[in-house]
């Protein structure tokens, strides 16, 4: 079959996103990293003590005052993740959101970890008939290595499902709109990890596999409910 309508790619090279590839892209491509954020202490010392200019210097044209680490980075840390400790600075990497708040303001004392890779988001797009969305996480990590089989496995697996279940017209965002982002994990072959979960649930609805129920769809209804009369 062919594409019901057309497929965006996009490509952030780091979670700062200028290329805002989260809002406009059906498939967008973030890179990241999964091991600590790497840290300075002596730079740290130093953007405390006023020695280096905070944001790369770029608001130094104007006296903003001392540099306050608790006000302008710890307090803005989304997941509360940092903390001083006898002067150095401390990040709990397993609450890290990927924010970037903290290496933009301190760039010579922070440093994103050396364990990269991406993150695949799909999804999203500009408001057009349905209105915008943004992108679903659909894989949290993988690396990026030559001949990037695995990268190709994920492109292919979403599109062909897109090309098989997509109305004409119908955006990569709306298709998962339609029917689940649970699909959408399905088609490429991925395990639902709790990074694809945004929310918890509103309904008390639970979509079954027949091969999660017992007896499968074709079971004895009758028999069935012998069990569970009152």
């Amino acid at each position: 079959p062919a594409f019901p309508y057309k497929l965006k790619f996009k490509f952030d090279g780091c979670p700062n996103g200028c290329v805002a590839s989260i809002a406009r892209s059906d498939m967008s491509f973030i890179g990241t990293w999964r091991d600590d954020i790497r840290i300075d202490q002596e730079a740290v010392a130093a953007y405390i003590g006023g020695e280096i200019q905070p944001n790369g210097g770029a608001h130094a044209g104007k006296d903003w005052g001392a540099f306050d680490i608790q006000k302008e980075v710890i307090d803005l840390c989304p997941t509360e993740c940092m903390w001083l400790e006898d002067g150095k600075l401390k990040i709990n990497n397993r609450e890290c959101t990927r924010c970037m708040h903290c290496l933009n303001v301190m760039p010579r004392a922070l440093r994103i970890g050396n364990d990269r890779g991406l993150s695949i988001l799909v999804g999203a797009k500009a408001p057009i008939l349905d209105g915008a969305q943004m992108g679903s996480l659909l894989v949290p990590f993988i690396k990026v290595e030559e001949p990037y089989d695995e990268i190709k496995e994920i492109i292919e697996g979403i599109w062909e499902w897109w090309m098989e279940e997509g109305k004409n017209r119908e955006r990569l965002g709306e298709l998962i709109k339609r029917q689940g982002l649970a699909k959408a994990i399905a088609a490429v072959g991925l395990t639902p990890v709790p990074q694809h979960v945004m929310e918890p649930r509103h309904n008390p609805y639970i979509f079954w596999k027949e091969e999660d129920v017992e007896g499968g769809w074709g079971r004895d209804i009758a028999e069935y409910r012998k069990h569970h009369q009152r």
